[in-house]
């Protein structure tokens, strides 16, 4: 009787929670589904013309393989970066493992715009990167980097840095150290070490963040309108035109649920390579 009771207890407590997503994700996704449904923007006929419409126009078949492709693009390059600056922390002095640390998380401390128009300096002709190709002879003209792929996949780079690393740092920081030492002890290389003991044990963490960082790079739609601007066309940029421009919400709900499902898909298949992987290192 008295588990029963702490049972009952904790599903009230649940409660709040429960309701709550019901509220702020069931309700409007269902909604969704509903608008979807209609074939015109006074929502008056229900024959899924919108759908019709989305899935039988190569434009934007293109537009939703762009977006997952910047999603994994963006994954590769923060991965790229982020997992030897993981190295880096761990191998480093505790005083420098706090400033490390604070430079990482520092991304999440300042707004979206003020770091998306920081890039757009940072990018633009005249900018940091320019002024560095331009002064070591590299090319001898500006680089075009703002409105292109190029351009976006940098800015996304350092803005998505934190969702990568701190998850991949709470791991690899709680891993033992004797590891490394009866590996360099059985005459181990330490790359052979990195990629045998170091790299399996951390996966955990590096594939928590790189489906945070995915997640996060396809919906960046501050990111991506600001320096992408028209020329690159998005999910999200595409939903805030046909909502908000066009005023065509039954075809912006096609596109929201198309995101939705996309990014969801996108997610599994970053966990399924994950345990594949962890199976193979195993």
């Amino acid at each position: 009787m008295r588990a029963r009771g702490v049972g009952g207890a904790e599903w009230q407590l649940a409660l709040p929670l429960a309701l709550a997503y019901a509220a702020f994700f069931l309700v409007p996704l269902l909604l969704l589904i509903v608008v979807s449904a209609f074939d015109n923007e006074t929502l008056t006929t229900v024959r899924f013309a919108q759908w019709r419409k989305f899935y039988n126009d190569p434009f934007y078949w293109k537009v939703i393989v762009d977006t997952l492709k910047l999603g994994f693009y963006t994954v590769m390059a923060t991965t790229v970066i982020g997992y030897p600056l993981a190295l880096v922390y761990l191998g480093a002095r505790p005083r420098w493992q706090r400033l490390i640390l604070f430079v990482v998380i520092l991304p999440l401390l300042t707004s979206v715009v003020v770091r998306t128009f920081a890039w757009i300096v940072i990018l633009g002709r005249e900018g940091v990167i320019n002024q560095a190709v331009l002064g070591l002879g590299l090319s001898p003209a500006p680089l075009r980097l703002l409105q292109t792929e190029y351009g976006l996949v940098i800015a996304l780079t350092q803005i998505e840095m934190p969702l990568l690393l701190l998850p991949l740092l709470s791991v690899m920081s709680r891993l033992d150290p004797n590891l490394k030492d009866a590996s360099a002890a059985l005459g181990a290389s330490r790359w052979r070490t990195l990629f045998r003991v170091t790299l399996p044990l951390s996966l955990p963490g590096l594939l928590a963040g790189c489906m945070l960082v995915f997640a996060s790079s396809t919906t960046a739609f501050i990111s991506q309108f600001t320096i992408g601007g028209n020329r690159l066309v998005y999910l999200p940029l595409l939903i805030w035109q046909q909502s908000l421009v066009v005023y065509n919400w039954p075809l912006a709900s096609v596109a929201a649920l198309t995101l939705l499902v996309s990014v969801s898909l996108g997610v599994l298949g970053i966990a399924a390579i994950g345990r594949r992987a962890q199976a193979h290192a195993a």
